[in-house]
């Protein structure tokens, strides 16, 4: 039985172990969240901010993974989804008074970035 439906299809890019702390990237990553693929790389192309540079390749990267296993078309992509995990942390000691050590923690997360397009196809069920 065929049914004519609207299915998602899309790609995903992971970003592991992101020296920067998840408050910083989520400021970003909710600017982008929706958006087309060309406007979410001009909005990171002008935005002030260091990450924008990390989460501008991860969504290149999510492109060429949809160009390459769908066969999709770049223009037609939007992000569906966009995702900021925390991870470990980085822990350093730093000396203080009376030879004791203070601990600093230097936090890591994870970021995904899902892309998808919308089409109408044909699909079997």
């Amino acid at each position: 039985m065929k049914n004519k439906k609207m299915s998602k299809v899309g790609a995903r890019a992971l970003g592991r172990n992101i020296r920067m702390s998840p408050i910083k990237i989520r400021r970003i990553i909710d600017r982008i969240r929706g958006c087309s693929y060309g406007k979410a790389l001009v909005l990171l192309e002008f935005m002030p901010h260091k990450t924008c540079y990390l989460i501008s390749q991860l969504i290149l990267s999510a492109a060429a993974n949809a160009n390459t296993n769908f066969g999709l078309d770049k223009s037609d992509l939007f992000i569906s989804e966009a995702l900021v995990e925390n991870s470990a942390y980085l822990r350093r000691f730093r000396p203080r008074a009376q030879g004791r050590g203070y601990p600093i923690k230097k936090p890591i997360c994870k970021v995904i970035i899902k892309s998808s397009s919308n089409f109408v196809g044909e699909m079997e069920e």
